[in-house]
């Protein structure tokens, strides 16, 4: 964890880097899909108490990160006037989609969690044509129409808009589209986002404190976990980063779905969430539209 950078074309024992990137792809996404586990043990704290505990400790983890691998100086560059104001915002869209998260699982709605983030791509590729002017071919129209039918049919069948899974997946498109506008190194620009709200969080336990409606120091396992926030935070997005320098990107994008792909088994077979047939066919255009919408990119990377 403490290599440089030049020391990532291969490992300590010489394995071929394209042999290690999709080892850390799964862990990457193994770990983000297997994360409503962990929130769970939180079910009886609210779950803005779990996102403050996540965002300071993760800011104190992620900075400890930096220190360890000598990246001091890409951190002080994040901390420019032309990026913090950017970066204020995708924070507080970041402490959304956290917060958000931690409430959809511990309110049983695993499920539906793992429906936003299978809609989170065709999200991210409907913003990219609003907002970056970038151009659809036929068959990603298509993935889009097929995303957005599968919602609609969600709504009128079962009277009800899945607002988590829509929150989930617009917060987290337009993080990742404000963060792609933002020249900032992906570690040190996490690190500055969950420092700048770290004050909104810390107030936020405070006053929980003040009110007697903290958790904290409750007892020795219930505080453990509070401190492991910054552990399950920071591991995934490292392994992310690495997977990332060893993969294609069309590769790595297929590794993406592993993630909601698990969170939708947790929800249904370790947590007995209903998944009736509204919920077959509203998936079912969800991943149609997905496979069409990859087998598309892939193409159209190998023609490049």
């Amino acid at each position: 964890m403490s290599r440089s950078p030049s020391s990532d074309a291969t490992s300590s024992d010489a394995t071929p880097i394209g042999q290690t990137g999709p080892l850390y792809a799964l862990l990457a996404y193994g770990s983000w899909g297997l994360l409503p586990i962990y929130w769970k043990f939180f079910i009886q704290v609210p779950a803005i108490e779990v996102l403050s505990h996540r965002i300071v400790w993760s800011a104190l983890f992620l900075v400890g990160v930096l220190w360890v691998q000598h990246r001091q100086a890409e951190f002080r560059q994040v901390w420019q006037p032309k990026f913090l104001r950017g970066l204020l915002l995708t924070a507080l869209l970041l402490a959304f989609n956290w917060g958000l998260y931690i409430y959809g699982v511990n309110t049983d709605r695993v499920v539906e969690t793992s429906l936003g983030y299978f809609i989170n791509p065709l999200v991210s590729v409907l913003l990219g044509f609003v907002f970056l002017k970038e151009r659809l071919n036929r068959s990603q129209q298509l993935a889009v129409v097929l995303a957005a039918i599968g919602v609609a049919y969600f709504v009128l069948h079962l009277g009800t808009v899945p607002w988590i899974a829509l929150g989930l997946a617009v917060s987290f498109a337009f993080y990742g589209l404000l963060r792609k506008l933002l020249a900032v190194a992906p570690m040190a620009g996490l690190a500055v986002e969950t420092l700048l709200i770290t004050p909104l969080a810390l107030a936020s336990i405070g006053f929980l404190s003040i009110t007697g409606q903290n958790h904290w120091g409750l007892n020795w396992p219930l505080t453990l976990l509070f401190l492991g926030c910054g552990i399950v935070t920071t591991f995934p997005l490292l392994w992310f980063n690495n997977a990332a320098k060893r993969l294609r990107l069309s590769t790595l994008g297929f590794f993406q779905y592993f993630a909601p792909s698990l969170q939708l088994i947790l929800g249904v077979f370790l947590y007995h969430e209903p998944f009736t047939l509204t919920h077959a066919v509203t998936f079912g255009c969800i991943w149609a539209a997905l496979i069409l919408y990859s087998v598309t990119a892939l193409r159209q990377q190998r023609s490049v």
